[in-house]
């Protein structure tokens, strides 16, 4: 095996592609993909969105998504009219099962929320929805099947 040719490869950060698939409100670019790497079951890049503003609802069809907040405050919404919301801040991990409608949202008014995303098959799915949220989503703390809930 050429592992020069074929062993890693480091993308600057400076040189992702912001010629993938895009979801009004944010602006996605990628870093690994096939086209990019030769990427076979992974596919990551970044996201920016902009103080104040929130995404268009979409999913990512069969792929598992994984956000990480590098700088500012998300907020996600989900469900079928975005019924649910939970809030993440940088250093936190968000998770999105396949076909889940969502919505990012930037909960700062001042401060560019900057994530970085994983995704588990090589090309960029987004489905964008037309989907009319409900007015007042349900808040959800997140607790894992393994650790106890905090106490209050």
């Amino acid at each position: 095996m050429d592992w020069k040719e074929n062993g890693v490869k480091v993308i600057p950060g400076n040189s992702l592609d912001t010629n993938t698939a895009q979801t009004p409100g944010m602006n996605r670019a990628s870093a690994i993909s096939y086209a990019r790497v030769g990427a076979q079951k992974i596919w990551a890049g970044t996201v920016h969105i902009h103080a104040g503003a929130k995404t268009g609802a979409h999913h990512h069809g069969a792929l598992e998504s994984v956000i990480y907040v590098l700088r500012g405050k998300a907020r996600m919404r989900w469900g079928e009219r975005l019924e649910y919301v939970a809030e993440a801040g940088p250093g936190d991990f968000i998770y999105v099962p396949p076909f889940v409608p969502h919505q990012e949202i930037n909960a700062s008014s001042d401060e560019t929320l900057e994530c970085v995303l994983v995704r588990s098959d090589n090309e960029a799915v987004v489905v964008n929805l037309d989907i009319a949220p409900v007015e007042v989503p349900e808040a959800v703390a997140w607790v894992d099947p393994i650790h106890k809930p905090p106490t209050p």
